[in-house]
C-alpha cells in the first residue's frame, strides 16, 4: 500500500510542476498567413511584401497588460535596460496615452491604468520591443531579454548590437518545428496587411480597401480607424478613460485580408527591419490622419527612442500553427483524472 501512496504522490507532484510551468503569463493570439512565394507590391516599385514561406502573425498590438508582465518579470529589481521609459511611459508625462504606473526606486511594481489594460502598450522602444520577444521566446518568467530570436551584444539602456534574423534564416525556421517569436520584418508586416490573394494583388489601406479610411469611433465601419480628423487633433475622446486609444480589436469589421486588428490607426507598430541607423514602422497612429495606413507610406524611426504614437505586434514562425498551450483549467482536470484513478486503484488494495 505504501508503494502505491508514494507512486500516487510523485504522480500529483509531476501534475502540479506541469500545470504551474504551463501557465504562462502572457497569451498571445496569433493568425496565419500563407500563399508563400507572393511577387511584391509593384505600387512601391517592388520593394515590399514578398515573403517566400509561411508565418502568423499578431491578431493584436501587444497590450498594456501583456507588457506589464514583462516589466514585472524583467525589470522590477532594475531596469537596466529601459523597458520602462520615462516620461513616455508615464502617465503623468503623457495624459491620454501611457496606460502603465511604476510604484517604487528600485525595486520596482508595474501596474495597469484603470480601464487601459486591452488598450496597446505605446511609447516602448524597438530595443524594448526585440527584448520582449526575447522574452517570450525563452519561455516568459525569468527568460533572458539578451539572446534567442535576437543576439543583443553589449547591450545597456535601449542600446546594443542586435542580429536580426535574415530571410534565408526565417525561411529555415517556417519549415522546421522549432518555434520562434519574432517582430514581423517589414515584407511580413507588409503582406499581411495588404496582400489580397484571390487576384494577387494588394490593397492600397489594411482593411480590404482602397478608399481611404474614415476616422470614427469603434466599432466603425469596414474602413475605419482610431486616427486624427486633421493632424494632430485626435478624432475622439470617448471611452471614459481620457485615452486617445481604442481597445485592440474594437473595429471588429475593420481587418486586414488575413483577419489582423489594428493595422491601421491606434499606434505605429515596430518592424526588425532597419534603414541604415532607423528602424521600420508602418500602420499609422491615432495622431495623425489616416493616409498614414497607406501602403505606400513608410516611417524611418531611431530605434532608441520611445514615440508617443508608436507600439508593436509579434509574429511567430515554425511548430505547430496557433495550437494553444494547455489551459492551467485543462491541465487540473487532467490532474484530477489521475487522482480519481489513483483512489480507485487504492482502494481495490486497502
Amino acid at each position: 500500500m505504501s508503494h502505491y501512496l508514494r507512486l500516487f504522490g510523485f504522480t500529483v507532484a509531476i501534475l502540479t510542476a506541469i500545470i504551474v510551468g504551463s501557465a504562462h503569463a502572457v497569451t498571445i493570439s496569433t493568425v496565419p498567413v500563407g500563399y508563400a512565394g507572393n511577387s511584391p507590391d509593384p505600387a512601391t516599385g517592388s520593394l515590399y511584401g514578398a515573403v517566400p514561406y509561411n508565418y502568423n502573425i499578431g491578431t493584436y498590438d501587444v497590450t498594456n497588460a501583456q507588457y506589464v508582465e514583462f516589466l514585472n518579470a524583467k525589470a522590477s529589481s532594475a531596469d537596466p535596460f529601459g523597458l520602462w521609459l520615462s516620461p513616455v511611459m508615464n502617465p503623468a508625462g503623457n495624459p491620454g496615452v501611457a496606460g502603465i504606473s511604476r510604484s517604487g526606486n528600485g525595486p520596482y511594481s508595474y501596474s495597469v491604468i484603470s480601464g487601459y489594460a486591452n488598450k496597446p502598450v505605446a511609447g516602448m522602444t524597438w530595443y524594448s520591443a526585440i527584448r520582449f520577444v526575447n522574452w517570450l521566446q525563452n519561455g516568459q518568467g525569468n527568460g533572458d531579454t539578451e539572446s534567442g530570436t535576437y543576439t543583443i551584444t553589449g547591450g545597456g539602456n535601449n542600446s546594443g548590437t542586435v542580429t536580426i534574423p535574415d530571410a534565408a534564416q526565417r525561411a529555415a525556421w517556417a519549415t522546421t518545428n522549432s518555434f520562434h517569436w519574432l517582430l514581423p520584418s517589414e515584407n511580413e508586416w507588409y503582406k499581411a496587411a495588404y496582400y489580397d490573394s484571390t487576384p494577387k494583388t494588394y490593397y492600397a489601406y489594411p482593411f480590404q480597401s482602397n478608399t481611404q479610411p474614415s476616422a470614427l469611433a469603434p466599432p466603425g465601419t469596414a474602413d475605419s480607424g482610431d486616427f486624427a480628423n486633421s493632424q494632430g487633433n485626435p478624432a475622439y475622446n470617448s471611452d471614459g478613460y481620457g485615452s486617445y486609444l481604442t481597445d485592440v480589436g474594437s473595429y471588429m469589421r475593420a481587418t486586414s485580408p488575413f483577419g489582423a486588428f489594428d493595422m491601421g490607426g491606434d499606434l505605429f507598430q515596430w518592424t526588425d527591419t532597419q534603414t541604415a541607423s532607423q528602424s521600420t514602422a508602418r500602420g499609422g497612429g491615432f495622431f495623425g490622419t489616416s493616409i498614414s495606413s497607406a501602403s505606400t507610406a513608410r516611417f524611418l524611426r531611431t530605434p532608441a527612442a520611445g514615440y508617443t504614437d508608436n507600439g508593436f505586434r509579434v509574429a511567430s514562425l515554425g511548430g505547430p500553427a496557433n495550437l494553444p498551450e494547455p489551459s492551467s483549467a485543462l491541465l487540473a482536470a487532467m490532474a484530477c483524472g489521475v487522482i480519481w484513478c489513483w483512489r480507485r486503484r487504492f482502494k481495490q488494495f486497502a
